[in-house]
């Protein structure tokens, strides 16, 4: 089986018996056979759409769907099966091709708990919130000026959730919750009818009987996803840069897919338009001063290189979104060894963070083994049939979901110590990277980068 095949089915060698676990939710740089297609089309200048932008995109048969100035980009519908080769044509364009889908980084999934279940008093963080206190080292970076989130200069630290939405009715998250915003068509709400964000956002601010890495951060919802499936590529920037232009402090994208291309001749970041627009819109925010932090993925496979990804099918296969200016986040089990799901590469992993996983007694290859108590466990919504919120709750789940929000967290907490506005995001980074626990290899590894992250390390730096 070639390897863009497995990368489809989610079905590497070292995750057989574990299918049913995840789905690697990877598209291909080529249109499919329907009548009518999305594309990207990336124009040269990046501060905003060129002069007749409109007439090129007409002239090729297009019809301009969504508008994103500040990135010299736009989406587009077209039914003309040439329409790239037209479009190409244009000396205002850059770069095009068919607009992928993002899905949101698929999960191991364990037990749920009903909050109205739980006894009066049961203390969740205490109980069963391992990879928590692994990164507070059991609440003393709690102590420190900034721990908890509480900025010095007063002003709110705000993570933006790029995800799922967020039950920001869960009692662990409302008073936290600051705001959000839908960019899935049909769906104005924030809400979050797939667990995923709302997950997410309680590993990095829950206060309540589960606690986050920040607990008195501020968490807003941007919303790229609906009750099922994936998000266009123009969607997930537009959140981006909605986010940024709101002022958060830092972004958690726990997304990701993969750009495969087939002619090893061009380099990847020359080809591909969905990365083009992913690097314009990490850029944008990153220059307004928010620290972006994303998952490394969960195909436990090399990322270091578009060709070492591709393995025997030659050419290329690109983890997206991916800068070399965002923080990449492997993911760790409770044993602060590398999960058995997680990506990995040299120069492609920035930090390691507790993720999850099965247990020491778990043999990916047979299923046999599974211990869900070293998943991580937080706070989740409850649905009825409809996907409408009736409850909430805490779940376990693992992936490197659940590793990148916990950086995302610890970037706010080093902000908060230092003041909103008052550090870059190139700082941020070398904060996290300069302060976290040395593992595996000495010095830098492909497993966790600069090593396993510490906020009582990260708060103790200068």
């Amino acid at each position: 089986m070639s390897t863009r095949k497995k990368l489809y089915a989610g079905t590497l060698a070292v995750l057989l018996g574990a299918a049913t676990i995840f789905n690697a939710g990877v598209t291909k740089g080529e249109a499919e056979t329907n009548t009518e297609n999305t594309y990207l089309v990336i124009f040269k200048d990046q501060q905003g759409l060129p002069a007749g932008y409109a007439d090129a995109i007409k002239k090729a048969g297009g019809q301009v769907e969504d508008k994103l100035d500040k990135l010299g980009a736009v989406e587009v519908s077209s039914k003309n099966t040439n329409f790239l080769k037209e479009v190409k044509k244009s000396s205002l364009v850059l770069e095009a091709g068919v607009e992928n889908t993002v899905y949101p980084e698929q999960t191991i999934d364990g037990e749920t708990v009903a909050v109205d279940d739980l006894a009066d008093g049961a203390d969740i963080y205490n109980n069963f919130m391992w990879d928590i206190k692994q990164v507070t080292n059991d609440g003393e970076s709690w102590k420190l000026p900034g721990g908890t989130g509480l900025s010095v200069d007063g002003e709110d630290i705000v993570v933006g959730v790029i995800d799922t939405g967020i039950d920001y009715n869960h009692p662990d998250l409302k008073e936290n919750y600051v705001g959000g915003k839908s960019f899935v068509p049909g769906y104005d709400d924030p809400i979050d009818q797939n667990s995923h964000g709302t997950h997410v956002a309680g590993s990095i601010a829950a206060n309540g009987r589960a606690l986050g890495v920040g607990p008195d951060l501020k968490v807003a919802s941007y919303r790229v996803f609906g009750p099922s499936g994936g998000a266009a590529t123009s969607h997930i920037a537009d959140a981006l840069m909605a986010a940024a232009d709101d002022n958060v402090d830092v972004v958690n994208m726990s997304l990701g897919g993969y750009d495969w291309f087939q002619d090893p001749a061009y380099a990847t970041k020359d080809i591909v338009a969905d990365v083009q627009l992913f690097n314009r819109a990490i850029q944008y925010a990153i220059k307004k001063g928010v620290t972006v932090v994303g998952s490394a993925g969960n195909n436990a496979v090399d990322i270091s290189s578009p060709g070492k990804l591709s393995g025997d099918d030659g050419g290329a296969t690109h983890r997206s979104p991916s800068s070399q200016t965002m923080i990449r986040v492997s993911a760790g089990g409770a044993l602060k060894n590398l999960a058995f799901y997680s990506n990995y590469g040299v120069g492609k992993i920035d930090v390691m963070a507790p993720g999850g996983d099965l247990g020491p007694n778990y043999d990916p290859s047979t299923g046999e083994g599974r211990d869900n108590s070293y998943l991580a466990l937080s706070t989740v919504p409850v649905f009825n049939d409809n996907k409408e919120v009736i409850g909430h709750a805490y779940g376990y789940k693992g992936g490197t979901s659940m590793a990148a929000p916990k950086t995302a967290a610890l970037a706010g907490v080093v902000i908060a110590k230092h003041g909103k506005d008052k550090l870059t995001p190139a700082q941020v980074k070398a904060i996290i990277q300069n302060s976290a626990e040395d593992l595996f290899k000495p010095g830098y590894d492909e497993q966790s980068g600069h090593g396993l992250i510490n906020a009582v390390n990260a708060l103790k730096l200068k």
